[in-house]
Parts: C-alpha cells; structure tokens; sequence
C-alpha cells in the first residue's frame, strides 16, 4: 500500500530483493517473467461529481468533519432517522464500486461521493461518522489507501478501478489505479472476492460462492455467526486455498490487513458493533447480497447497504483495537509470509520486515508490536511480491509521515522523521 504524488509510484523489478534467488529451490529465472501487478480496464465515468452528501447540526452523527476528529460517541442510528440525504441509493452504471463492502456501503449511503471518487478529508470523516471508527485508524486506513492507490497532492482516490483523470494532480505523469489494484491494499486471499490472477485481474468483483463458503464457516465454527472464531478459521481457510490453487499467491506483511478487515465484520458491521450480533442478516446486507438459487454459490449481489434499525458502536474502534484482533486471528491459525512460485510452490519470507521474522509473527507477539507493525506498513518500503518492492518516493513518505506520526507519537514505536 503505498500512495501517489504527481510523481508515478516507483514500483519497478529493478529493485528486486536479492534474498529471493538465494532461496532453496527458487527458480531465478522465474522471477524475471513475473506478471505485472495491474491490468487497465474500463473504468465508470460519472460526469456528475458531487462529494459526499454534508453533515449538519441536525444530523452531525460523532461530529467528524474536514478530516478532524469527532466526539468518538457512538451509539448512533446510521443513516438518523429523517436524514434523507444518506438514505440508501444503489449504485449506477457510473458510479464506481471495489472491492471494499465497507467503503461501498458509505458510497451507496453517501457519506462518501456516490460516484466512488473519494478524498482523505471525505475517508476519515465517514469511517468515524458511519462506523466510529477511532480517528486514529480512520487516519491509518486514509493513508494507506491514497498512498497506495491515490494521489497525495489532490488526496483523492477511487474506491474501486483506474479512475487516474480524475484523481490525479498530473493525470499524464501519474497512474493511480485505486483500491482495485493488486497486492497494495488489494491482497489474495479475500473474503468475497477472487486472487487477481487466477481470475484475469478481476479481484474486485462480488464472488457468490466465496460467500457461500464463509457463510458455511461461520455454521460450523460459530452457530452461524460472523464472530472472532469464525473469520480466524475462514482466513485460514481462504489462505489454504490460495496457496494451492493460485500460482502466483502473494501473502506478504501487507496481507496483515486482512485480518483487521476480517474484525470488521464483527466489530463494526454488527448494530452497536461489538455489542451486537454479526448474524447472516447483517453482514449480508453489508456485503450487499441476498439468497438466490440461481446464482453462483446461491447468492447475488445487489449493493452494499447500511441495515434498517442500525446503530454504530458505543466506543471508538481503535488502532490498539484492531492490532488485538489481528494477532487473535493469526494465532488462531499460524500462516507463513511469502508466496508461490509456481502453482502449489509456496517458498517463505527469509528477510525480516518489522516484527516478521522467518515467515512469520514469532510466538512471543504483543498486541504493541502489532500496532507499530502497521506503521511500519506505511512508512517503510514493503515487497508487494516475490520480485518485486513498492518504493516510497520522498515526496510521498514526507507527506505519509506529517499524517501518521502525530497519531502513533505515544504508542511507543519508533517514529521515523525522514
């Protein structure tokens, strides 16, 4: 995950990790044919832009706006009760939709632009507004998507595909591909939605049957709800599956994100978030599908959409918070970092990066340590594959920095200043 600038993301085989060719059993050769990270497709044009519909002093949910922090009091009914200006509008043909079922749902209510055009003020504010999302990890989260996939100059994004013509300061220098494109803030292994490769670049697009089967996790694991135990044991399950069927799985440190947008279906997405139930009602309804038999896996997709009768959580989703439950999950199933080379021809991540050392979270993981690792993921240079690492320009990391270091200054990581 890393962002933009009027200068393109320097992202180029040229800075290929040397420790990969001296791996037991790797293929140099096959380092020098890997795939590209981006196919170009068609991207929706909506001519009409409007931002996102305004908060106001009747309708001020935690009070966030202009990217500031809000009052982090929750308990709120989403979208209020008269607020018609964030009622539920499903999408058009225009109007862009990713791979994210959180953005989309805010998209679709407008609380973020319903074209899918969106900007750092816009992210932080609905994450706080919509799920009391701390402002410090509604600021993490902004941050890592526009420097990945974004613009640091306009601060603007796509939530879904290419949209460079409209995000972007210099749209001829720069190439933003939005939160679609693979291995930045997009990894293998989603929930819902397809490895890049395996589906010709489509990683975006609602998968049925992926549905299908953590519907059928969340059965076996946890009575049929989308709990701790449930999402942990679907990862792992997700993660299997790639590494054996996807011959260019990629699961480098940034993948420990996944895991914090796992929590999220039962630390937000439940009515009062983690005082509420992730039932099938809810979390479908956020996923923006329903039951049909005549759809892959038995689901259709109709839109991403807030639950009637539903209140976000009482006390702010933290960045303490969610560095727990990432940990929770991935001790739960222990995976190896790294990726295939070659179909089923998984070989690990030997060169540490942050608290990942011999391709994995060593035993003795804090919570802490979690939370400066995802600093680290978006202060440091980190490999978005095998072959290939994603270089922060100075531009960038100055810009990256100003945003991040106020809000990780006492939680007792090194702080870099250049």
């Amino acid at each position: 995950m890393r962002y933009f600038s009027c200068l393109p993301l320097l992202v180029s085989a040229a800075s290929a990790f040397p420790w990969v060719a001296n791996q037991p059993g790797v293929d140099s050769s096959l380092l020098k044919n890997s795939p590209q990270q981006r196919r170009e497709v068609s991207c929706p044009f909506n001519s009409n832009h409007e931002g996102a519909a305004p908060y106001s002093a009747k309708y001020p949910y935690t009070g966030a706006k202009n990217g500031l922090p809000g009052t982090g009091i929750g308990g709120i009914k989403v979208p209020a009760d008269g607020d018609t200006a964030h009622t539920y509008v499903a999408p058009g043909v225009n109007d862009i939709r990713g791979p994210c079922p959180g953005l989309n749902a805010a998209a679709n209510h407008n609380f973020l632009s319903h074209d899918g055009i969106t900007n750092f003020n816009e992210l932080v504010d609905a994450q706080q507004n919509v799920y009391n999302v701390g402002y410090d990890l509604a600021v993490l989260l902004a941050v890592l998507g526009i420097q990945a996939d974004g613009d640091i100059v306009t601060q603007k994004l796509s939530i879904g595909c290419d949209a460079t013509s409209r995000t972007a300061a210099l749209p001829l220098i720069s190439k933003q591909g939005g939160l679609n494109t693979h291995n930045k803030f997009e990894s293998d292994t989603s929930l819902t939605r397809n490895d890049y490769f395996p589906a010709n670049g489509d990683d975006y697009t609602f998968n049925g049957t992926l549905f299908a089967e953590m519907k059928d996790v969340a059965d076996r694991v946890s009575g049929g709800k989308f709990d701790r135990a449930a999402m942990a044991a679907y990862r792992s399950q997700r993660y299997d599956e790639s590494k054996r069927e996807n011959a260019n799985f990629f699961f480098g440190p940034l993948t420990a994100l996944l895991y914090g947008a796992a929590s999220f279906l039962y630390e937000l997405f439940p009515s009062y978030g983690n005082e509420g139930t992730p039932d099938l009602a809810t979390i479908s309804s956020f996923f923006g599908t329903q039951e049909d038999a005549s759809a892959p896996g038995g689901w259709s997709h109709f839109g991403e959409k807030i639950p009637d009768n539903w209140f976000n959580r009482r006390a702010p989703y933290t960045i303490p918070d969610v560095a727990i439950e990432i940990l929770a999950q991935y001790v739960a199933y222990p995976k190896l970092f790294g990726g295939n080379l070659g179909k089923d021809n998984f070989d690990g991540l030997s060169t540490p990066f942050g608290i990942i050392a011999d391709g994995k979270l060593p035993d003795n993981t804090t919570a802490a340590a979690v939370a400066c690792l995802l600093y680290q993921l978006g202060t440091e240079n980190v490999p978005s594959s095998l072959d290939i690492v994603n270089i922060l320009p100075v531009d960038v990391l100055t810009w990256t920095l100003g945003k991040l270091n106020p809000i990780f200054k006492n939680f007792g990581c090194p702080i870099r200043t250049n």
